[in-house]
């Protein structure tokens, strides 16, 4: 069962939303040294229930993309299509991370899939 692994926050300013993340909410956030423009956003104790999420460089939407791991990406693209959702951004990789793809489920909501493997490229 895919369990939900990040989410992901979008704004115009992701370094000023970055600050105000780290001192609103007492947030780590970190630039990303990767191939994009991206913060890393740990939000507290790792031995407590709760999971961490990004900053990138965009448009601020009207959800939170949660991201759900996804130890077959293919697989689980293909069972979200067969229950109804739409492909909203097919397989791609994030260098060093891992695969990533994405599905709209039939009711518009947004859904990130993430397949880990660091010799992603």
């Amino acid at each position: 069962m895919p369990r939900v692994i990040h989410f992901d926050l979008m704004s115009e300013e992701p370094d000023k939303l970055a600050e105000f993340c780290a001192k609103a909410f007492g947030w780590n956030v970190v630039k990303w040294d990767g191939p994009m423009e991206y913060w890393l956003a740990g939000t507290g104790d790792r031995s407590k229930p709760g999971i961490d999420g990004g900053i990138g460089r965009g448009k601020p939407v009207d959800q939170v993309v949660l991201t759900l791991d996804a130890p077959d990406l293919d697989a689980t693209i293909a069972e979200a299509v067969a229950a109804g959702a739409k492909v909203a951004q097919p397989r791609g990789p994030i260098p060093g991370v891992g695969w990533y793809g994405a599905v709209r489920a039939p009711d518009g909501n947004l859904f990130g899939l993430m397949q880990d493997d660091p010799a992603a490229k």
